[in-house]
């Protein structure tokens, strides 16, 4: 299967994923193999919300087995929000966002995204 032409799509959902993000490269969004469908990531935001220690982020976008980071080890100080995604990426199909912090559970992340099909 193929993801659909972009300017003649059928239908546009617009979502929002939510992590709390741990050591693990864990996906925040994934686009599943023969989903006949591209994901429009609009924006990925991460919140330290520990009130004392800077933590760092990486993130990447994983596609056939492989690891493409994009944004390695990003520090976060302590009650502080980075802007990782602020224009537009997609994912094909097969692709996923994912995220690894420094340590478990000090980090949150916001996606917002557009399926489309």
């Amino acid at each position: 299967m193929a993801a659909p032409n972009i300017v003649n799509v059928a239908t546009i959902n617009g979502k929002t994923a939510v992590q709390l993000v741990g050591t693990s490269a864990t996906a925040i969004v994934s686009n599943a193999a023969n989903s006949n469908k591209v994901l429009k990531i609009n924006s990925l935001y991460a919140g330290n919300i520990d009130s004392t220690a800077n933590f760092d982020l990486t993130v990447d976008i994983f596609r056939a087995s492989t690891a493409y980071r994009f944004a390695p080890t990003i520090t976060i100080p302590s009650k502080a929000a980075l802007d990782v995604i602020s224009k537009p990426i997609y994912l094909e199909e097969g692709d996923s966002l994912r995220l690894t912090a420094s340590s478990a559970n000090k980090i949150e992340a916001i996606c917002s995204y557009e399926e489309i099909s």
